[in-house]
Formats: C-alpha cells, sequence, structure tokens
C-alpha cells in the first residue's frame, strides 16, 4: 500500500484562538467541518475540498481536563512549545510579497532562505505553539530592492 501524500499535521495548541488567528490571518487558511469530538479543536482547510479533511488540525490542550484528547490520541508527553523532533512543516506558496507585507501587518518575524539549484524563495516562521513552518516561493517572484524587509518581532531570527 503506497502513501499517496501527507493529510494533514496536528498541533496541540495551549492558546486555541491564538493559533487560529496565525493560520487564518498569517497563512490564509479557513476553519471548516470538523467532527465533534470530545475535545475543543479546529481543522483548517486550503482551497474548497473538504474530503481532504484539513491541512492543519489545532487540538485545544492545557484547559484543566484533557481526558478526551488522552482518550481519543494518547496520553503522551506533550511539549507545549515548538517541534520536538520534528524539525518543520512545509508549503509550496505564491505571491511572496503579499505575503511579506501580512508578516509585517501581523507582527511575525521571519527568516529567507534562498536554494537557487531548486529555484526556491523560502520563508521560515513560527507559529503561536512555536512550530517552524516553512512555505517555498518560486525564486522568480522575488523582486529585486524593492523587497518588503522584515519588522515586528523577529520570533526566529532576522531576514537575511
Amino acid at each position: 500500500m503506497p502513501i499517496a501524500r501527507l493529510a494533514h499535521y496536528s498541533i496541540r495548541a495551549l492558546d486555541l484562538e491564538r493559533s487560529r488567528h496565525f493560520y487564518e490571518r498569517v497563512l490564509g487558511f479557513e476553519v471548516r467541518y470538523r467532527p465533534s469530538f470530545d475535545f475543543p479543536g479546529l481543522w483548517l482547510y486550503k482551497g474548497g475540498d473538504e474530503a481532504d479533511y484539513g491541512v492543519v488540525h489545532l487540538i485545544g490542550v492545557g484547559s484543566g481536563s484533557d481526558d478526551g484528547v488522552t482518550a481519543y490520541l494518547g496520553d503522551k508527553a506533550v511539549l507545549f512549545e515548538g517541534t520536538g523532533v520534528l524539525d518543520h512543516i512545509a508549503f509550496l506558496a505564491t505571491g511572496v510579497e503579499n505575503m511579506r507585507r501580512t508578516f509585517v501587518s501581523e507582527g511575525v518575524g521571519w527568516r529567507d532562505r534562498t536554494v537557487p539549484s531548486l529555484g526556491l524563495d523560502q520563508a521560515f516562521i513560527e507559529d503561536p505553539s512555536g512550530v517552524t513552518i516553512e512555505l517555498n516561493f518560486p525564486a522568480s517572484e522575488v523582486a529585486g530592492p524593492n523587497q518588503v524587509t522584515a519588522s515586528g518581532p523577529a520570533q526566529i531570527g532576522e531576514q537575511s
């Protein structure tokens, strides 16, 4: 049975509303259908097809009683910040200048990297739970000296 593609990733979020804001306002996801589990959470989608079950699943934890989460997903030691042994999640994206303007208006710090051999311009950001997200843009989109520059809280470092 071959694996077709990544279905979603889940984050145990201490601040569900702050995480929702980040994924909606900064990355442009939409909260849509989620089954009624016995724990708080949100499913975030990109595009119009709900048959994909969302790309990002936020799981609300830390409210005092995480019994529903434990019953469904199992009991595990939770690192409430960062990615643990997972280094980062990456998305292909377009619209690098609009995304940078969004970073500035939302106060999100970022790091830029270029991979010339792949024709990629990358932006690394962190979500409210400390998960590193890599956004890969076509290098052909990167403007010259008129690029938007990083400002606001540089949560994971300065633009380079």
